[in-house]
């Protein structure tokens, strides 16, 4: 199934900019932790087999109580070294994302990356889910870290959902050292063939003018 996915890409002459599979590192418990390596290490092996740049994965949802951010974070950055390790192997990067669950704020995925510290370990830059302060200061900060990205119909200032000024972001990404794809988002009620459409519409205008 997997190479008939890759054939059919080829075909349609279309690129795999990445894979993602949904894990939880935040567990407290060493075992069931031990079981969501296994899982994304399963989904390097498919994303080498796919030709995926990128494995996106995720920090975790879980708060365990009587932990503190900087525990979780400590046994979460070993794991990643370990599935950098092996992404290395097989020539796929590691992409975590902000995702506004264990990981909410740019300093937050600074902190992970000076923990882990992996040239197989990159971020993918999701600028939905930066919820407090400036979004694009944010985006900014973290656009060096970035080996895929989430664009999103819709940003976060101060905590206030508003549409994202395209133009304002992809300056962001043009005045950085990011050369890689983009990939775009849209999320919420809608025909999504109606709506990936639209909004790609106004992402090719916004790079049009820059």
């Amino acid at each position: 199934f997997i190479y008939h996915i890759k054939r059919k890409a080829h075909l349609l002459g279309l690129s795999v900019s990445g894979m993602g599979v949904r894990n939880d590192f935040t567990q407290p418990n060493r075992d069931l932790r031990r079981l969501e390596v296994e899982r994304v290490k399963n989904w390097i092996v498919v994303a080498a087999k796919m030709g995926a740049p990128v494995l996106r994965v995720f920090s975790g949802v879980i708060i365990p109580k009587d932990y503190s951010w900087m525990d979780i974070a400590t046994w979460m950055a070993e794991d990643l070294k370990e599935c950098a390790d092996f992404g290395q192997k097989y020539g796929v990067i590691i992409g975590i994302q902000n995702h506004n669950d264990f990981i909410k704020t740019a300093e937050e995925v600074h902190k992970i990356f000076d923990m882990v510290q992996h040239e197989w370990l990159g971020l993918v830059l999701d600028i939905g889910s930066y919820r407090t302060g400036d979004p694009y200061e944010q985006i900014k900060s973290t656009i060096p870290l970035a080996v895929n990205w989430q664009i999103k119909e819709n940003i976060f200032e101060n905590g206030i959902e508003k549409k994202v000024d395209l133009a304002k972001l992809f300056n962001l990404i043009k005045n950085s050292s990011y050369k890689g794809f983009i990939p775009i988002e849209t999320l919420g009620k809608g025909d999504p063939n109606i709506k990936v459409a639209a909004f790609k519409k106004e992402v090719d205008l916004a790079l049009s003018s820059i």
